[in-house]
């Protein structure tokens, strides 16, 4: 089951975050020809930084999906269990967060103001799915349950306090 659950994930992870990540800011960055812009190499260690944590966080939250929710990150094939350990013990949004780490990275590394401009629509594309499709679906699914999550982690609490020692 696991291993199906595995595949799963990654077909999503190559559609859906690889369209935000990849092909959507190869066609924003590049000319008519299919050249990229040179990277920005002075932003190079903290981009190298950002991307890092970033699929640290991603690779985690869908392995949680997947071991611990029994399901994956697509809206068509959720987890059925709610997962609040790992990184969901300090935010409820990791996985964005992650993706959104990612975005940093290469506005950072190309320097583009196109590519910053549709960083900020993804982020604001985020929350608007959170508040208004997955906190409502989350609720109806879970109950109390996750309304009790709610009341403990923050919505958007930066994933990287989830590397700090201390409990919640």
């Amino acid at each position: 089951m696991r291993p199906f659950l595995a595949l799963k994930t990654l077909l999503f992870t190559l559609i859906v975050p690889g369209a935000v990540l990849i092909y959507v800011p190869y066609w924003l960055l590049s000319d008519p020809y299919s050249n990229l812009p040179h990277a920005n190499l002075a932003w190079a260690l903290p981009s190298g930084l950002f991307i890092i944590l970033g699929l640290a966080i991603y690779l985690r939250c869908a392995w949680d999906f997947a071991v611990k929710g029994l399901g994956t990150p697509a809206p068509i094939d959720p987890p059925i269990k709610l997962v609040i350990t790992g990184l969901y013990r300090r935010t409820r949004n990791p996985m964005f967060q992650g993706v959104l780490l990612l975005l940093l990275a290469e506005c950072l590394l190309f320097t583009d103001p196109l590519l910053l401009v549709y960083a900020g629509s993804i982020a604001l594309f985020f929350h608007i799915t959170v508040v208004f499709r997955e906190e409502p679906d989350l609720a109806s699914r879970f109950g109390t349950s996750y309304s009790h999550y709610c009341r403990q982690v923050p919505r958007w609490g930066f994933a990287l306090k989830a590397f700090s020692p201390e409990p919640i």
